[in-house]
This record gives structure tokens, C-alpha cells and sequence, in this order.
């Protein structure tokens, strides 16, 4: 069975005239056209046989009136063969003219009668033999059968092709809405803009994209309000801290005012943390990217940061995706910087296809048990092992790293990597 609506729709109006078509061409020509058939060639046995008996019956010039008379009245061509016989017939008689003469002369005329039927043109030619010679008879082919079934044969195909192209058109205007639902749904999925998106079709379909619309517009009023709330939080929080920093920066300079101001900015740090993992990158527009220039951009970025670090790119020369620039930016570099700071070596490898695009980031460091690995990515939280990807920060790199991925309808996995570190994995679709 077709997977898709349109194919499964099809088969369901096709199949009853196919159907219907089958038992149509069955009665047709198993039983009316075969039984016509039968009918008209045991006329025409029938009529052999009594021109057998005149001839048998009757001499002279008798025979040639005869013959000539039946001729215009049966309409047949009749030629009188004097002197030649018929070999003998051993093989098995199919067809229809050939089993209703031999039915019609045994009974009319004996069994060791022997004849012969042949096609010529669109007519039939019947051979028999007399008692001194061979009777030959041209018999029409509308005698014997039902004049052009083909003429049927093409009307019954020819409309069921004309009712199933209008169904195709018809249902193919069905289900395009439903399809551009679907496209509209799985952009909005990915995090990019569906402004020309506009209700159409049928009622149900209506309705459906109707309140796919207004789904829409409840999250993105859900995701603005909270972004504007936490944006005045944030704005509320830093205008104190400000006034501390500026507090600090007229102290002396000692113990305690450096470790104040490792605070501060610690504190402002973790606040533009919370407010990205609240706001999810939501405020940006998705824009075509090429993502080997930006993986390469993050990478020479980070190497800058730090001077010794060992970065292996493996990447297309141009891999152009609809994303949102700045939130997968932020992604990247949040995994490089993991990756920095428990491994000496890292590699990042970039590959895709018509339907996926896969970042993948490795490192030689300690990585994380299997059984842990989903944990990091949960808000605030921090493994108790040697390896903590959120150390010395928030505790919401990976959770705002997975939330961006989402956001594009992809996702981060973490596995084991072949360096012998930890391997995060981005994928993103196309």
C-alpha cells in the first residue's frame, strides 16, 4: 500500500473501476460474447451441412444452380474442387467454428466427414469434402463472430482512463492543501518563518490549518512574553550589579575587592546564561547559511582563545542550510569550548546528505559513562565525576545547546568517540 494520502486515496477510487472494469470484460466476453459467438457459428455449421447434402444429393447441372442460388442467398462465396480430398485430421479442434462444425455435420451428415477451416483476410474459408471432390466456402466474418469487440474493448478503457485522470486531478487538488499543512508545519518544527501561510481547501482541512495557525501564534506569544519578562528581569538585575561594579572600582585594590569582583562577574555571567536558555535564540530569523564557513569561523575563533589549542576541521567546501546563524553559533562554540577544556586534541567533522546535516565534535579527554550522558543536558545540573561539562559555569551550556538544536527540529547526541573522549553530535535536517 502507498504510503501517502494522495497514492492511498487513488487506489481507493481506482480499485472499484478496475474492479467494476473486470467483471464487465468477464461477462462480456466469457459468456455474451462467447455464447453469440457459438450461436452464429452453428448457424453456419448449419448451413454447410445442407449445401454438404446438396451436393451429395444432387448431380449435374443442378449442382451449379444450386451453388449459385445458395451463394445469393446465404451470401457466400462457394467454389465446387472436383477430384481433391482432405487429408485426414488428427490433431484436437479449439476453435469455436471448428467444434460447432464438427457438432453440426456428425449430426447432420455422418462422422467421416472430413474439413478444414482457414483464415483469409478478415473472412473465413470452410473446406469439406463431397463425395467427388471439395465444396470451398468464403463465409463473412461478421457470419461468425461478433463484428470489431475490439470497438468495446477501447471504449471500456478509454473511459476508465478519462474517469481515472479526472480523479487524479480532482483528488490531487484535495490533498495539495494537506501537503502544504504539512510543509508549513514542518518549517515552523525547524524554527523558520511561514508568513504567506493561508487556510484553503476543504472544510476539515480549513479547520485544521486553522488551528495549526493559532497554535502558532500562542507559542510564539508564549516565547515573546517570556523573552520581554526575563529581558526586564535581566535589565532590573544588572542595573544593581552595575552600581557594584562601579562601588568595587573605587575600593583599594585587594583580596577582598578582586574576589568581589570575581563575583560580579560571575553573577552577570550566569545572568545572560539564564536569559539564553530562556529566550531559546527565539528572537532570531533563519537565514541560508553556509555551515562549513561558519564551523571554521568557530573554530579559527576558538584556536585564538586558546593559543595551544589542536583543532582538526573535516568539513565540504560549501554546505548551504536554512539555520539561525547567531543560535548555532552559540552551539558550536559551546561544545569546541567542552571539548577545550577535557581534551588536548580535538576534531570536528562536518558531513550531510539531501536530508541531514551532522556536526560531530570529539575530544581524547575522559568522557562521560553511557548511563550519564543524557543527564548533562538537563537544567543546572553538574555530574559529580572528573569530567564536568558545566564546570565553572551556570550548568546550562548543554541545555541551551539542546534547546537551540530542537529549535531547528534536530537534536545533540553524545557517544563515544573513536579519539577516545566523548563525541557530541549535532544533527541538524535540511
Amino acid at each position: 500500500m502507498p504510503r501517502g494520502l494522495f497514492g492511498r486515496s487513488l487506489i481507493i477510487i481506482v480499485a472499484p473501476i478496475v474492479l467494476l472494469q473486470a467483471i464487465i470484460a468477464y461477462v462480456f466476453f466469457e459468456r455474451d460474447l462467447d455464447t453469440t459467438t457459438r450461436r452464429l457459428a452453428r448457424d453456419v455449421a448449419a448451413d454447410i451441412a445442407m449445401l454438404v447434402a446438396l451436393e451429395d444429393n444432387h448431380g449435374g447441372v443442378d449442382r451449379e444452380k444450386l451453388r449459385a442460388l445458395a451463394a445469393r442467398q446465404l451470401d457466400y462465396r462457394i467454389r465446387f474442387l472436383p477430384g481433391q480430398n482432405l487429408t485426414p485430421f488428427r490433431g484436437r479442434l479449439t476453435s469455436t467454428i471448428d467444434v460447432a462444425l464438427d457438432d453440426i455435420l456428425e449430426q447432420r451428415i455422418g462422422t467421416d466427414r472430413d474439413f478444414r477451416t482457414a483464415r483469409i483476410g478478415d473472412d473465413f474459408e470452410i473446406r469439406v469434402d463431397v463425395h467427388d471432390g471439395v465444396l470451398a466456402v468464403l463465409v463473412p466474418r461478421d457470419r461468425v463472430t461478433v463484428s470489431k469487440p475490439d470497438i468495446f474493448i477501447l471504449w471500456m478503457v478509454g473511459s476508465a482512463l478519462l474517469l481515472m485522470g479526472i480523479a487524479i486531478i480532482f483528488l490531487r487538488n484535495q490533498v495539495r492543501p494537506i501537503e502544504r499543512l504539512a510543509r508549513a508545519a514542518d518549517s515552523f518544527g525547524k524554527g523558520r518563518a511561514v508568513p504567506d501561510f493561508k487556510p484553503y481547501g476543504a472544510t476539515e482541512v480549513r479547520r485544521a490549518a486553522q488551528a495549526f495557525i493559532t497554535m502558532r501564534e500562542r507559542i510564539e506569544r508564549h516565547v515573546s512574553q517570556r523573552t520581554e519578562m526575563l529581558a526586564g528581569v535581566s535589565h532590573d538585575l544588572k542595573t544593581p550589579l552595575t552600581r557594584m561594579k562601579l562601588a568595587l572600582a573605587m575600593m583599594p585594590d585587594d583580596a577582598d575587592t578582586k574576589s568581589m569582583r570575581a563575583d560580579v562577574a560571575e553573577m552577570e555571567h550566569m545572568l545572560d546564561d539564564y536569559l539564553a536558555f530562556a529566550r531559546g535564540e527565539g528572537g532570531e530569523d533563519s537565514s541560508i547559511t553556509d555551515l562549513s564557513a561558519l564551523v571554521r569561523e568557530v573554530v579559527a575563533s576558538a584556536e585564538r582563545t586558546r593559543q595551544r589549542a589542536q583543532i582538526a576541521v573535516t568539513a565540504p567546501d560549501h554546505v548551504p542550510v536554512n539555520v539561525k546563524r547567531a543560535g548555532l553559533r552559540r552551539v558550536l562554540a559551546n561544545l569546541i569550548d567542552n571539548a577545550l577544556k577535557h581534551g588536548s586534541k580535538v576534531a570536528v567533522r562536518l558531513s550531510w546528505n539531501d536530508h541531514l546535516v551532522e556536526i560531530a565534535v570529539e575530544d581524547d579527554g575522559p568522557g562521560i559513562p553511557e548511563l550519564q550522558r543524557e543527564e548533562v543536558f538537563r537544567p543546572f545540573h553538574r555530574l559529580d565525576e572528573g569530567r564536568n561539562l558545566q564546570s565553572g559555569g551556570s550548568g546550562l551550556g548543554l541545555a541551551i545547546a539542546r534547546d537551540i538544536a530542537r529549535a531547528h527540529g534536530g537534536d545533540i547526541v553524545l557517544g563515544e568517540s573513536a579519539m577516545g573522549g566523548l563525541k557530541a553530535t549535532v544533527r541538524l535536517p535540511v
